[in-house]
């Protein structure tokens, strides 16, 4: 594969998000690699591993559309031999936020992007900015274990409405993908906030939760204010923040955040 090599971590079930990443990594890499696989060490007890979204075709025919030269669709006892025990332990940062409502999720993406990486040996990797515990997650495994690999965020795609494309969204009926679009809005109003000077960590993190309790179908389960760099709860933010939220609309789980950056570190990485 000529160099530099690109990698596209996906589970399938691809929307405008995914083709973001593929893009992104279309114009950085040489070669340009999108794994397919529904990793089931990321799922706990009870979650939806059995029922996620699946459609191997039409995400083949994306990948080709979009220019993929391979495609690394591995079985699930390709990458979990029988007798394998061995999990990569992402250590206090997975144990935060969605750690805490998920039990052992991050210690499953860890040990799969461990193994993507070792596999497929790529240059740089595309991950959604979406899901930003996961994007620091990754950064921190790579510089941790000095992994020869270049993380690249990528913006979230957001529908007219603001809601961020999810596999999931497809779960959600009409009354409930409508109220879905309050997450956006309420890290709009902390966007606001900020972009006013507001700096108290539980200010805003009031903010967003007072918008969200505006919607009756729409069951907010943790707001975050946290550093970019460790995810720890801010009391009084700095330059950069990461705001994050995770609710349940009806029988669908959703997650959001935005970054915010004060005017002089703006353009600045994560």
């Amino acid at each position: 594969m000529a160099s530099p090599v690109a990698l596209v971590p996906t589970m399938g079930a691809l929307h405008s998000g995914h083709e973001a990443l593929l893009e992104m990594a279309r114009a950085l890499g040489k070669t340009v690699v999108a794994s397919l696989f529904v990793n089931p060490t990321q799922f706990a007890e009870g979650e939806d591993f059995e029922s996620y979204p699946r459609d191997r075709d039409r995400d083949l025919a994306i990948f080709k559309q979009r220019g993929v030269d391979a495609v690394f669709a591995p079985p699930v006892d390709e990458m979990y031999p029988s007798g394998g025990s061995m999990l990569v332990d992402p250590g206090p940062i997975g144990d935060l936020l969605e750690g805490r409502q998920r039990p052992g999720h991050f210690r499953g993406v860890t040990t799969i992007v461990t193994k993507l990486f070792a596999l497929i040996r790529p240059d740089l990797a595309m991950f959604g900015e979406k899901d930003a515990q996961q994007l620091v997650v990754v950064r921190h495994l790579v510089r941790d274990l000095m992994l020869d690999v270049e993380i690249v965020g990528v913006p979230t795609v957001r529908e007219p409405d603001g809601l961020a494309f999810s596999s999931r969204n497809i779960y959600m009926s009409a009354p409930e993908r409508r109220a879905a679009s309050v997450l956006y809005r309420s890290l709009s109003r902390a966007e606001e906030l900020w972009n006013e000077e507001e700096r108290d960590g539980e200010a805003l993190r009031s903010a967003v939760r007072d918008c969200v309790a505006r919607e009756p179908l729409v069951e907010l389960e943790y707001v975050s204010v946290a550093d970019p760099e460790d995810l720890f709860e801010l009391d009084t933010a700095g330059e950069r923040a990461i705001v994050s939220v995770a609710a349940r609309v009806g029988r669908t789980r959703l997650i959001d955040s935005i970054t915010l950056t004060s005017r002089a570190d703006a353009g600045e990485e994560p």
